[in-house]
């Protein structure tokens, strides 16, 4: 861990979002509430994912999904059956590339609860923490809790009191960038846009936008919006990719590549018939040589 807060030069991993086993099916049928009973498509998806990824070469130092990793929501019909699945297409992926799990509403519920919590906990682990890769912080957060907490205001409260330690780490400029991974984005073009489903309510991506570019965050990257969006907020990077599974725009099934140097944070999405093609691509290759 020590050597990981050392700067070591450019690195890059991976970020795909909202597999969601079970979309597909219940999004073509109407019934997104209750539906869900098939995810063939979804299963194929991602093991196209992971056998790409897995030809990549050098490898990437990490691979994380940014939440919503099955459709059934906590208590509904193949949540456990869609729960195995994936697990078992993620088993396939190369034991040297660490898999990092962000908790989405479907993972543990629009309004989550102690127990709902507790479920995503022993299923995929912690539903927050920070981790160092390359001098590089980086900080994994529930986004329910800044959704709707009301049914785990204590679990919420331990995140409040726990992520502002984080920053303050960041703030210190004790790392050379300062990342953070969640679900919901802040927002999906601009600051100043309307409340939406896909979004954070206006006083809470003021509030978390304010936090984090206090303490010099570079980038947020999300999922939820089945869309490839984003945009800037002061030196605050707001990145929203689309998903692995279901789309609910234009965009490809695919995944987003992170380079990472010294100076900046780059990124470009990946449909997954390009990510097995032609890999990470020449542009980004040529980052990584950089030193």
């Amino acid at each position: 861990m020590e050597k990981e807060k050392e700067w070591q030069g450019p690195f890059y991993f991976l970020q795909g979002a909202d597999p969601q086993f079970g979309l597909m099916k219940a999004w073509s049928t109407g019934n997104c509430d209750s539906g869900g009973d098939e995810w063939g498509q979804e299963l194929r998806l991602t093991e196209q994912a992971v056998q790409a990824i897995n030809r990549l070469d050098p490898k990437p130092k990490f691979f994380v999904l940014c939440g919503d990793l099955v459709h059934a929501m906590p208590g509904m019909p193949w949540r456990k059956e869609q729960t195995r699945d994936l697990q078992r297409v993620l088993r396939q992926l190369d034991r040297d590339i660490p898999l990092v799990f962000v908790s989405g509403n479907h993972d543990v519920g629009n309004v989550p609860t102690a127990e709902t919590i507790e479920e995503f906990r022993q299923t995929w682990g912690d539903d927050y923490f920070s981790f160092w890769v390359g001098g590089v912080l980086f900080l994994v957060l529930n986004s329910q809790f800044l959704f709707d907490a009301s049914q785990c205001p204590a679990l919420k409260q331990a995140q409040d009191r726990w992520l502002e330690q984080q920053l303050s780490v960041a703030g210190q400029r004790r790392c050379r960038h300062a990342i953070v991974f969640q679900h919901i984005p802040l927002f999906l073009q601009s600051m100043d846009e309307d409340d939406d489903y896909f979004n954070l309510t206006k006083p809470v991506r003021q509030e978390m936008a304010d936090k984090f570019t206090e303490a010099g965050i570079t980038a947020v990257f999300a999922g939820h919006y089945h869309r490839n969006a984003g945009g800037t907020y002061r030196d605050l990077d707001m990145v929203v990719s689309s998903a692995i599974g279901c789309q609910l725009g234009r965009d490809t099934h695919g995944l987003r590549v992170v380079v990472v140097t010294a100076e900046s944070v780059v990124h470009q999405y990946r449909s997954l018939d390009e990510l097995s093609e032609k890999g990470i691509g020449d542009e980004l290759m040529d980052l990584l040589k950089k030193k």
